[in-house]
This record gives structure tokens, C-alpha cells and sequence, in this order.
């Protein structure tokens, strides 16, 4: 069954039960023993063996990851201790006047925290919650905003960690400057531009739809949507005791992107190249325990924390990130399932691209389809790049104009794919940075990424037809455009 239509079949059952019974843990298992069964022939011994060997693999090679996790649950546990999260949230809402000054100030944040998704998804959710919060925004929408300037950002910036795996993606024997091509997708990158562009007109209006409007419409931001028990606030914290710790976590996880990409290493190697060879995982662990030890220091001099609040602090931050480490660790384990060494769901995809690569006009529209299911079946971006880009380079060589449009198509459905995934690493993240019920989160995602991905189908399609990325772009905005008025009209004719 590897490289078949069959191995679509694991990440569809985790997926199609996640969205019916609520329930992520369960319907990943059940997804990932489907997956081992089949690839062991049905041998239920053999499938158990499979799943947790897979499982072991993949938290070894993701360990940098869940460290970094456990180390920022720590440090949002000794920010809302301490009591400067209430004291920032009390400033902030002085200044921050509005529902729409709340939305447009965490996206502002998010836009500024480009280096990687990963540390934008968890910070900006510490910041701003306290802020949403005193503005009655539900857990459901902060997790949306944050999701939607966290990839689409950072797969336009040119220094970050997706600029640097985009480029590894490349063929190895490929004489494509992978750095130069990630620049020149950058204005046909469709979904990550109207994705802001959408972000930007949701906020404008103030106004929601589908499953959104209904949990704006039910909940209250005072409601708990979380999926962690509240941690008592104890001290009398100020907001240099928040705005600081944040400061220097983003300067220091910056600074070891470089010190781990060899800037310091006295090789000649510059700032670009640097982030382009960082350990993007390593460094925001290395930044993270600095900003720890500096919290340490900040707090119990001054008694903001006693030593003992400070310890009990351990133990509270790893508590609160332990659904996003449990699901996190599921859906590593199913994408492993489907990766090459198993079912090998990437053979499948190429083999039915190799087929129809002679249907030139529709390749950029149907790059984007087919790595938006990609990412969305096997919940992973990067993975979608390394499978796809090699077979644009193949089809269109290194000079064609045809190749920027199409990695533009492929990076534009890899983040697409990866929204609307419940087991994308990425859309975890962004629920647990704003401590909200994952399956919520997806469920009230998909119908707005999936308005920006039919401007970006139509964007894609006049791409194809013309050979042109300039009228692909500006299709796609009209369409948004369009899509814009007719949804303005429809709200404010329900109100």
C-alpha cells in the first residue's frame, strides 16, 4: 500500500474524526495504528511495535522543540504569577481603547515576530491575551489572528527560518540560488499576501462569519476555552516585569539563530547566510533558558517571587503545555506513518504530478492543490516543500519563469494546507499560545482560509494561463476584493 491513493487513508480517518468527535488524542491514535496496520499488513503486534517506534523517532529528532516548549510554559507561568500579565493587560487596555485597536495591535505584534512561527505562535499569545481578554475576544479568534500572521509572515521574510528551508528543499545537484528564488516568490506568494489582506479587512470591519460569528455570539472572553488550569496570580508585578523578560527572549533567541547559523565563528559567514544555516529549534531553546535565567534575576531580588513560587512555577509551566507536547507528539508519529520510509504518501503525490506534467497552464493552480492537501493530510509545511519543489525544478529546469510561479504555488499551499490541518504542528501552536480548545481553533479557521484559498485558485489559474505572476497576483486580489464587498454586505445586512 505504500505510495498509493491508500496511504491518504491514515491522516484522513485522524482528521475526519477529529472534526466529528472533538476529540484530537483518540482520533490521531486510531489514525496512526490505521496507517501501521496497513503498512504491516495487518498484524496488530507488528502495527503496535511500528507506531511507537515511529513515535520514539520523531520526539528524538523534535526534542529541541518540546524543550522550548516546556521552557516558554515556564516563563508564561512566571509572567502570570508574578502578576505582570494583569498589570501589562490594565496598561495596555488604557491605551488600547477598542475591540478592533485589541485585534490590530496582536497582529502588529505578530507581523514584528518574523524570524520563526514557531516562537511568534507562543509570544504573541502570552502578550496579547491579557489585552484580548479585557476586550471580550474570544480564545477562538486570538488564535486565529495569531495563526494568520505567524506562516504567512514568515514565508515572506526573507530572514527566518522558512527562507532557510525553502532553500534546502532544492535538488542537491541543483545550480539554483535557493536563497534568490525564495526572494523572488515573495510578491506570487498569493495565500500568505491575501491571507494578511483578508486579516486586515476582518479587523477593519470588526464583524465575523460561519463558526466564528457563533463562538464570538456564545462565548465571552471571561469564559475559559483553555486547555490548561488557570495559574494563580501572586505577586504584585509590573509591566516592565512582562515587557522585559519578552525583550529579552526575542533579542536572545535571535542572537543564538546567529551564534548556531556560525556568524560568531569568525568564518566569514554573514547575517543572511547565518539565519539561512541556524538550527532554528536549537536557538529558541538556548534563547528561552537565557530569558529564564534573567527572569530569575529580575523577580527575586526584588521579591516579585519568592524562591519558592519561583520553583512551584517548574512545574505549573510544564503542566500547561502538555496538551500541545501530546499532540504535537500524535501528529509527529502520523506524519511519520505517511513519510517515505512507511506509506510514503510523497511518492504518491509525485507520481500523479510526473503524469500530468505536460498540462502547462494549470501546473501553478494544481501545484497549489495538491500541496495544500499534502500539507493538510501529513500536517507539515516544510515536508510539503521538500516533496514538491524538487519536482517543479524537474518539470521547468532552473531559467524558466514558470518555476517562480510555481514554487510560489507550492509554498502558497503548503501554509494553506497546514491551516486547516488539526495536526499541523503550527495551528497547535497557535491554540496553545492563546489557551484555546484545538479543535475550536481549526473548526473556526477553515471556512476563512478557505475564502482565501479560492482567490488564490483563480490568482493561480490566470498565473497559468498567461505565464504571468503580475496578473495571477492582481486576479487574486480582485477576486479577494470582490469576495470583500459581497461579504460586507452580507454582515451588515444581518445585523
Amino acid at each position: 500500500m505504500e505510495a498509493t491513493i491508500w496511504s491518504l487513508l491514515p491522516p484522513i480517518i485522524a482528521i475526519v474524526l477529529a472534526l466529528i468527535t472533538k476529540e484530537v488524542y483518540v482520533s490521531l491514535l486510531i489514525g496512526i495504528f490505521a496507517g501501521a496496520l496497513m503498512f504491516v499488513n495487518w498484524n496488530p503486534v507488528a502495527a503496535t511495535e511500528t507506531t511507537f517506534s515511529i513515535m520514539s523517532e520523531k520526539i528524538g529528532d523534535n526534542t529541541y522543540i518540546l524543550i522550548f516548549l516546556v521552557l516558554l510554559g515556564i516563563l508564561v507561568s512566571l509572567i502570570t504569577k508574578s502578576g505582570a500579565s494583569r498589570a501589562y493587560g490594565n496598561w495596555a487596555s488604557k491605551r488600547i481603547r477598542s475591540k478592533r485597536g485589541a485585534l490590530a495591535a496582536t497582529s502588529c505584534l505578530g507581523a514584528l515576530i518574523f524570524v520563526d512561527d514557531y516562537f511568534n505562535c507562543l509570544t504573541v499569545g502570552t502578550v496579547m491575551r491579557p489585552v484580548t481578554d479585557k476586550y471580550h475576544v474570544t480564545r477562538t479568534k486570538l488564535a486565529y489572528i495569531i495563526d494568520a500572521t505567524a506562516a504567512p509572515i514568515c514565508i515572506i521574510a526573507p530572514i527566518s527560518s522558512w527562507a532557510a528551508a525553502v532553500g534546502s528543499s532544492l535538488p542537491e545537484n541543483s545550480d539554483i540560488d535557493g536563497f534568490r528564488l525564495f526572494l523572488e516568490t515573495i510578491p506570487f506568494n498569493l495565500y500568505a499576501l491575501l491571507t494578511i489582506l483578508f486579516l486586515i479587512f476582518m479587523i477593519w470591519i470588526n464583524k465575523d462569519f460561519s463558526k466564528m460569528k457563533s463562538y464570538e455570539a456564545s462565548l465571552s472572553a471571561s469564559e475559559s476555552e483553555g486547555t490548561s488550569s488557570e495559574i494563580p496570580i501572586i505577586g504584585k508585578g509590573r509591566v516592565i516585569d512582562l515587557t522585559l523578560p519578552i525583550i529579552v527572549l526575542i533579542i536572545s533567541c535571535i542572537t543564538a539563530m546567529l551564534y548556531t547559523g556560525g556568524l560568531f565563528s569568525g568564518n566569514g559567514i554573514g547575517v543572511a547566510d547565518a539565519f539561512a544555516n541556524c538550527s532554528s529549534a536549537q536557538s529558541l531553546v538556548l534563547g528561552s533558558f537565557f530569558t529564564l535565567i534573567f527572569t530569575f534575576i529580575l523577580y527575586l531580588p526584588r521579591r516579585v517571587l519568592t524562591f519558592t513560587q519561583f520553583c512551584e512555577s517548574l512545574v505549573e509551566g510544564f503542566k500547561a503545555m502538555t496538551p500541545a507536547i501530546m499532540i504535537l507528539c500524535l501528529a509527529w508519529t502520523l506524519s511519520g506513518i505517511c513519510g517515505d520510509a512507511y506509506l510514503n504518501i510523497g511518492g504518491f503525490v509525485s507520481s500523479i504530478i510526473n503524469v500530468d506534467s505536460a498540462v502547462g497552464t494549470v501546473l501553478p493552480v494544481l501545484f497549489f492543490l495538491i500541496a495544500s492537501g499534502l500539507a493538510f493530510a501529513t500536517g507539515t509545511s516544510w515536508g510539503t516543500f521538500g516533496i514538491l519543489i524538487p519536482i517543479a525544478v524537474a518539470i521547468f529546469g532552473s531559467s524558466n519563469s514558470m518555476l517562480v510561479i510555481s514554487v510560489a504555488a507550492i509554498l502558497s499551499g503548503a501554509v494553506c494546507g497546514d491551516h486547516i490541518s488539526p495536526i499541523s504542528d503550527t495551528t497547535i501552536l497557535a491554540s496553545a499560545g492563546a489557551q484555546c480548545k484545538h479543535i475550536n481553533h481549526v473548526s473556526t479557521q477553515i471556512p476563512y482560509a478557505m475564502c482565501v484559498a479560492g482567490c488564490c485558485v483563480i490568482g493561480f489559474l490566470a498565473s497559468g494561463i498567461f505565464q504571468n505572476g503580475w496578473i495571477g497576483l492582481l486576479s487574486g486580489i480582485c477576486c479577494e476584493l470582490i469576495l470583500f464587498f459581497f461579504l460586507y454586505k452580507k454582515l451588515q445586512h444581518q445585523e
